[in-house]
């Protein structure tokens, strides 16, 4: 079953249950599928919607953080409660290992030597990592130390 039409059968689940807290989670992500479809003029495939859930999760990640900061721990504790929500529909974590091996091959494959092939290494190592669930910030931290940044 599609991604688009799991969580539209999750939105109906969440109603019968009248779990308030999974269902506004749920409607804001196939809100966030709709208007991607909208703005590529097309229905979205599987890979385009779990995109869309990892920008979503990251915008939760970053505003956590400045709840937080702001002493808005409420806010920043049902933001916490929509990422569980949203990692649900994306794949598994990659395994660390998995992603050292992906730096290590993408530098020897583009041949860096220095932290100004930063760009190039992120590119190669992302597409390597590609479909899996993987956290860009921790890509890049990692580029940086073989990089010897």
């Amino acid at each position: 079953m599609p991604l688009v039409d799991e969580v539209s059968a999750a939105i109906a689940e969440a109603m019968r249950k009248k779990d308030a807290a999974r269902l506004s989670a749920l409607r804001m992500l196939k809100a966030a599928f709709m208007n991607k479809g909208v703005e590529n003029g097309r229905d979205l495939d599987d890979a385009e919607a779990r995109q869309v859930v990892g920008a979503l999760v990251k915008q939760r990640k970053d505003s956590i953080d400045q709840f937080v900061k702001g002493g808005r721990q409420e806010l920043a504790d049902k933001e916490a409660a929509e990422i569980l929500v949203l990692e649900a529909y994306l794949p598994p974590a990659a395994d660390p290992a998995a992603i050292d091996q992906a730096v290590a091959d993408a530098i020897a494959e583009t041949g860096a030597t220095s932290p100004k092939d930063m760009g190039r290494v992120m590119k190669a190592a992302m597409a390597r990592l590609a479909g899996q669930n993987v956290d860009g910030k921790t890509v890049n931290e990692l580029v940086r130390r073989k990089l010897g940044a």
